[in-house]
């Protein structure tokens, strides 16, 4: 079983739900060098852990994640040459790819403080559930850093367009979560203290469900990014095919039929 050292990692046998909580409730959950490693191997585990079939990630007392930890990151970040920050900053980046990259769902659990790379680490999940408290912001031009950040610039315009996007990563600004909703950044917004609860059975609902079709969906959307139309019909045309051949596919007709609940595999 993975046990990090630098945050929390707990997995329900019955659901196949794994919780990562950050754990840095003292400093607002900001990343170290430990943390930001930690983390990216723990999704490049997850990806193939069979146990597990969804994840949630959250942190832990008044805040989500405040981004890099200002005297255990930043200040240190000085002194290095450009070697040692492409070091940095490449695995940052990777951080991101791992989350992207892992085949289980993975949901955000937000409360109070989501900024810089904790906002870009939220928007890197599948899904954003956000208590009513959960302001976030990119704050990287704040600080004279570009606002396109361990792939903020490819994963915002995404969800929320390119205007916004631009708005969101030029001026660096806070938004609510009523704000946050509006413009589709947060899937859903519940009252503060229930973020993980709700994102838990979020969870559970998609553990529950066909996990090769999550993976295969998820996958898809990372891929079709970068297609055209053409390309993505033919691409689609062929994963259904496939998956029509799969046993859960089946299971969905037959339980159906019998009118109870699907059992997938």
């Amino acid at each position: 079983m993975f046990e990090p050292s630098s945050f929390l990692y707990a997995v329900d046998a019955d659901s196949g739900v794994a919780t990562i909580t950050l754990d840095r409730p003292e400093r607002l959950n900001a990343l170290t060098f430990e943390v930001y490693d930690e983390l990216r191997n723990a999704f490049y585990g997850l990806h193939d852990e069979e146990q597990v079939r969804a994840v949630v990630l959250t942190g832990s007392g008044r805040a989500f994640c405040s981004g890099g930890d200002v005297e255990d990151i930043i200040g240190r970040l000085f002194e290095r040459d450009m070697r040692g920050l492409l070091e940095f900053t490449r695995m940052t980046c990777d951080l991101v790819f791992s989350i992207r990259r892992c085949r289980k769902p993975v949901i955000a659990a937000l409360n109070g403080t989501v900024a810089g790379a904790g906002a870009v680490i939220a928007t890197a999940c599948d899904l954003r559930v956000a208590a009513e408290s959960a302001k976030i912001a990119y704050l990287f031009t704040r600080v004279g850093l570009s606002g396109a950040d361990m792939g903020a610039a490819w994963m915002l315009p995404r969800i929320v367009g390119l205007a916004k996007a631009s708005e969101l990563l030029m001026t660096g600004d806070f938004i609510s979560a009523e704000e946050a909703h509006r413009i589709g950044l947060y899937n859903r917004v519940v009252a503060d203290g229930t973020s993980v609860e709700e994102a838990t059975a979020l969870a559970e609902k998609l553990a529950r469900g066909p996990s090769f079709a999550l993976e295969i969906t998820k996958d898809s959307l990372n891929r079709e990014a970068s297609m055209d139309l053409a390309g993505a019909l033919a691409a689609e045309a062929q994963i259904q095919a496939a998956l029509m051949l799969h046993p859960d596919f089946r299971e969905a007709y037959d339980a159906f039929v019998e009118k109870r609940d699907a059992n997938f595999s």
